[in-house]
């Protein structure tokens, strides 16, 4: 291969990418911002929302994130003083406790998901046709099982409580 073929697929292809995300994360911050959440705050409560009891160990929650674990506690810190989470103490393991959503972070998500719903379907989604999107969604989880195979960590039912 000629290492200065700057026409290669592999730079468009991670290009095209990088910019799609700087352009959708430009364009969702200001819906995040009014409610007062930055995007690792977001992605945060909407990982505890999706996921069984709105809760994930904190090890869990880390590597679904991508952040280290005192990053992921300095998030759960700040999203606690805001009363949107909560820790528990898991029964069955005392080296664990989980970030549980409280009804407050439900009230949030309620308050951002219909705006952010409309702007991801304006600039991204609802550009693509059905079976696009299908194809897409399977492309993404084909890569992200490589890349980014802790994403769904914890996203199996567990006990808070046992």
């Amino acid at each position: 291969m000629d290492v200065t073929n700057m026409n290669d697929p592999r730079l468009t292809a991670i290009g095209l990418l990088s910019e799609v995300y700087a352009g959708l994360t430009a364009r969702m911050q200001p819906v995040f911002n009014a409610a007062g959440l930055s995007e690792i705050d977001f992605e945060t409560l909407i990982r505890l929302g999706r996921s069984p009891r709105h809760a994930l160990r904190m090890t869990d929650l880390a590597a679904q994130t991508g952040l280290s674990t005192s990053g992921v506690t300095r998030v759960v810190d700040r999203l606690e003083r805001d009363g949107l989470v909560i820790r528990e103490a898991c029964a069955t393991d005392r080296r664990a406790s989980y970030a549980t959503l409280t009804p407050a972070g439900l009230d949030k998500l309620d308050e951002v998901l219909p705006q952010h719903l409309a702007d991801v379907d304006e600039v991204f989604t609802g550009l693509l046709g059905s079976d696009e999107l299908e194809a897409f969604l399977t492309t993404l989880r084909k890569i992200r099982s490589v890349v980014r195979p802790c994403a769904t960590a914890g996203a199996e039912v567990t006990s808070v409580r046992s």
